[in-house]
């Protein structure tokens, strides 16, 4: 394994957006950025190894060595290119709610494949300018799929599929009357057993729909936003997945009911409404804050950008 330059004191700035995944019938396919996210700052020191410092979301609790997500999922960049990461000093300020199904997970991954992208490309022996392609690849092998990492990488709304050669995504530009609501409550859901609830099988004619509706929720999302209620419709996971998270489905069909494009977050259990515009997200946020005040309501925008990465070379002013 070969080593790589030491470059001792450079800087890597990273910023990752939260993400929202599935988007009701899009179920492990679909998935859009948010302008919320978490930022890291990282600097090469000369002792091998790895710290973590977090503040916010996940401080004193996640790892503060290098069996942290985020420092692992560098090293397997570097392990997969055979080279060898140099010591790091991180301090994470972090936003995205863990356990929640914004994409917690598959933005720390994403943040270490940032990270060492970000180190390999201000090498100042070897470097490595890392492509699309092999960004995707490197989360999508920590991740197991692309759905959620691919709108975290790239922004905007992403199409993520996988061939034979490896994952590959489409990323569309979100149409601006589109007004995205997070609601979030303070219970958290496993990812692992949000999945084990779904059957291995499902009636041809549920099948059938979740197509119709997906098709349907790409013009919606890139032209006709007023087609977010019945885009939104879903027989695919979140039936199965409701008796799990009894809140989050009773909220998702309060909000339906009401005429508001609402659908599990991910593997949930926040809730997403796709608003049909600011006025739309308005009423939807009134209607969670007199009914619902345990929720926590997040009014946000589309992240166009996905993730960024910014290197100051050592001795830099900052």
């Amino acid at each position: 394994m070969s080593a790589t330059g030491s470059g001792i004191g450079r800087t890597i700035k990273v910023r990752v957006p939260a993400t929202s995944a599935n988007l009701g019938p899009g179920f492990d396919t679909l998935g859009i950025a948010l302008a919320y996210g978490d930022e890291l700052t990282v600097v090469v020191r000369d002792a091998p190894g790895a710290t973590v410092e977090v503040t916010g979301v996940g401080a004193g609790e996640v790892p503060a060595d290098e069996t942290n997500l985020v420092v692992r999922s560098a090293a397997h960049v570097f392990a997969q290119l055979g080279r060898r990461m140099p010591g790091i000093d991180v301090a994470a300020t972090n936003r995205i709610p863990h356990g929640r199904g914004m994409g917690s997970s598959g933005s720390a991954i994403v943040a270490g494949v940032m990270i060492a992208a970000g180190l390999l490309q201000s090498d100042p022996e070897a470097p490595v300018a890392l492509t699309e392609e092999q960004l995707l690849a490197f989360a999508t092998e920590l991740e197991g799929h692309p759905d959620n990492v691919a709108p975290a990488l790239f922004g905007g709304l992403t199409i993520a599929w996988t061939t034979e050669q490896g994952p590959r995504f489409k990323r569309l530009m979100v149409h601006r009357g589109v007004a995205p609501l997070v609601l979030v409550p303070s219970f958290t859901m496993s990812t692992e057993l949000a999945r084990s609830l779904q059957p291995k099988q499902v009636p041809h004619e549920d099948a059938v729909f979740n197509v119709s509706r997906s098709a349907l929720l790409i013009a919606a999302l890139t032209q006709s936003p007023e087609l977010l209620l019945e885009a939104t419709e879903d027989r695919l996971h979140q039936n199965y997945r409701g008796a799990a998270m009894p809140a989050t489905r009773d909220l998702i069909g309060e909000l339906r009911s009401a005429g508001h494009a609402a659908v599990v977050s991910g593997a949930g259990p926040s809730v997403l409404v796709l608003s049909n515009g600011p006025l739309d997200r308005m009423q939807a946020a009134d209607f969670v804050a007199a009914h619902h005040p345990d929720w926590r309501v997040l009014t946000l925008a589309v992240d166009t950008k996905g993730a960024t990465v910014e290197t100051t070379p050592a001795g830099a002013a900052l």
